[in-house]
């Protein structure tokens, strides 16, 4: 591996959703990742192949057993870094918390957890949903008559994984020049909540009002959404600052001054209303390419099967094939050291005593 983590040495945890994405991210920017998951475990939805896991190989280790327990320890000992997804207090009982590891003062103890190690919630369930329901982010996500999970991209991954994964570059950054690691307490409420600073400056402001579909961003603007066309698919409007707008109505064959104006909330059913029937002449397809060389603002809805063949996503590279699975590129791109997907096998683990070997462990 060639990439600006490329002597980085972490161990991950095995664990579902925010704490692979993590390591994921890690690992495409060339650190040395190696899971520690459970003799036998079998993918949740039954697949071959988890894109989540990629670019790493795996011990198969029972953690509850002293042996194996010995080997992590021992991994653990030599790492950089540590990535787990557990309740509160579970490493700490099975001997492999944060402070386990005197030896290794510079070790960087990432804690992946929906609520947080501290607060009334700590030790309670949950998933993605509870998460960004509480930060008041799915409130403002949806329909005027309900909010809408926007799956599971803004809780498990965009409020937590990627929090994590930044939180522990910051920490080994930190102890490289200290030569003391720290623990990295990653929430994923406290992701959300950061993620939403735009929105609140809003909210204090008066620019926002807290209801769904009443906003700028969040579908009430009838110049920032999405309408369907006349084959069913639909297109997405971001033609917020006026010469956007302007390049938008030209490409639509709208006159300006037979608008309402379109700053005025009251105006904004009506605005909405002609759109949506001008929308309805042409496919989805004809409106992308009418708008295609304009600052129109206005681009196909994809389906997930439809966007690795974009011709811009194709130049980009934005999409690569492994293990015949097509999936997202490392992201983002460094000009000198970029990130690769390495290789690594999810079917057969790695052989103990090379590893240990390896790392000096």
């Amino acid at each position: 591996m060639t990439g600006p983590l490329t002597g980085l040495r972490i161990v991950e945890f095995a664990g579902l959703g925010p704490t692979p994405f993590a390591a994921m991210t890690l690992a495409d920017m060339g650190a040395e990742v190696v899971r520690l998951q459970r003799p036998g475990t079998r993918h949740i939805f039954g697949l071959g192949y988890e894109v989540l896991d990629r670019g790493r190989g795996f011990l198969a280790l029972d953690l509850k057993d002293a042996g194996d327990r010995a080997v992590a320890r021992r991994l653990i000992g030599k790492a950089d870094g540590l990535i787990e997804g557990m309740r509160p207090g579970v490493t700490e009982r099975l001997g492999l918390g944060p402070d386990d590891f005197p030896e290794n003062p510079r070790l960087v103890y990432g804690r992946m957890t929906g609520w947080g190690q501290s607060g009334p919630l700590a030790l309670t369930a949950g998933h993605d949903i509870n998460y960004i329901a509480l930060t008041g982010a799915l409130h403002a996500i949806g329909t005027q008559d309900r909010p809408v999970p926007p799956l599971n991209l803004l809780g498990d991954f965009g409020g937590g994984g990627i929090y994590l994964a930044f939180g522990m570059v910051c920490a080994m950054l930190e102890a490289q020049r200290s030569g003391r690691g720290q623990v990295v307490d990653a929430a994923i409420t406290d992701g959300v909540a950061h993620l939403t600073a735009m929105i609140r400056t809003m909210v204090a402001g008066g620019a926002w009002v807290d209801r769904r579909e009443a906003n700028l961003l969040d579908g009430g603007a009838p110049y920032y959404g999405t309408y369907r066309c006349k084959c069913g698919g639909f297109v997405a409007l971001g033609a917020i600052e006026e010469k956007f707008w302007l390049a938008f109505l030209g490409c639509a064959g709208l006159d300006p001054a037979a608008l309402p104006d379109r700053h005025d909330p009251t105006n904004w059913p009506a605005l909405r209303g002609t759109l949506a029937a001008r929308f309805l002449t042409r496919t989805r397809d004809e409106w992308a390419t009418l708008a295609e060389a304009t600052d129109a603002c206005l681009t196909p809805v994809l389906t997930l099967e439809e966007a690795p063949a974009h011709p811009h996503n194709v130049a980009r590279g934005a999409f690569v094939a492994q293990e015949g699975v097509t999936q997202p590129a490392p992201a983002p791109r460094l000009s000198r050291t970029p990130g690769a997907v390495a290789p690594g096998s999810q079917s057969v683990p790695l052989d103990p005593a090379e590893l240990l070997s390896r790392w000096g462990a």
